[in-house]
């Protein structure tokens, strides 16, 4: 669908005074910023500030942050739901803080952020900005020097080597149904470790999972194999070990080949 310039992405949050004077930093995150956007998406835009917003028509956000949370503003233009969330330039320093190598030394894999945190965090890399420009890039640098994508590929290959052995498990104990979800959840796992592995984040959003992947298009993993496994197409109920099979043995694949520090 047509995409809007960055004046048309301002004008309606200056029209209701939505950028203040403080704004270090303005930019689109979400589908509409990678233009994977539909007619029934929402907007999503992040305003980094140097005082915190509070307004009466903004509600709260909670974050394990210092303070503990943003705020959000919401309105519609031509039909269209638009979410404006506010940070505090030092809550983006503190979600970086706390995927630092430091950090990652401890072996936290999967707890060094909330799901929200790592969502927010990510979309820093692929942002459509809107002001701030020297900002944004100086946050996307300091995003590809920190521990962030170790974290999340490390936590996302030990999710997909846990699902693979309760696979692995089941099929020995006769139990192919389960045996089949734990290798769908393996391979949802570790083709989000992979992507990862390319800064391509966002498994906790898997319907991007295909856009993620044509973009990173690994020679490895053709989209069409990768497609006819996501949606099961030679899953046959009476033989399910075949395809549990063939999806175990390329999550191992997978891990394999996927680059951890």
């Amino acid at each position: 669908m047509q995409q809007l310039t960055t004046d048309e992405w301002l004008e309606p949050l200056r029209q209701r005074e939505l950028i203040p004077a403080d704004c270090l930093a303005a930019f689109v995150v979400g589908s509409a910023a990678r233009g994977w956007n539909n007619a029934r998406s929402d907007h999503d835009v992040y305003v980094v500030t140097t005082r915190a917003w509070d307004t009466s028509t903004s509600r709260p956000i909670p974050m394990p942050l210092n303070p503990p949370g943003v705020r959000s503003e919401t309105f519609y233009e031509d039909g269209r739901r638009w979410e404006v969330t506010y940070w505090l330039d030092s809550q983006i320093d503190q979600l970086l803080a706390k995927v630092s190598w430091q950090e990652y030394e401890r072996g936290l894999a999967g707890e060094a952020l909330t799901p929200r945190e790592e969502v927010s965090l990510g979309r820093i890399a692929n942002c459509l900005t809107l002001l701030g420009e020297d900002w944004v890039e100086d946050r996307r640098k300091r995003l590809t020097d920190s521990a962030f994508k170790s974290f999340l590929v490390v936590r996302s290959l030990n999710l997909a080597d846990d699902a693979v052995e309760d696979a692995l498990g089941q099929m020995e104990a006769g139990n192919p149904e389960s045996a089949t979800i734990s290798a769908r959840r393996a391979f949802g796992y570790a083709v989000d470790a992979l992507l990862e592995s390319h800064g391509e984040f966002g498994s906790h959003m898997p319907k991007w999972r295909p856009n993620r992947l044509r973009i990173v298009a690994p020679s490895f993993l053709t989209f069409e194999r990768y497609w006819a496994l996501e949606t099961m197409r030679s899953y046959d109920a009476a033989d399910p070990g075949s395809w549990i099979r063939e999806v175990l043995t390329l999550c191992q694949d997978i891990s394999m080949r996927v680059e951890t520090p």
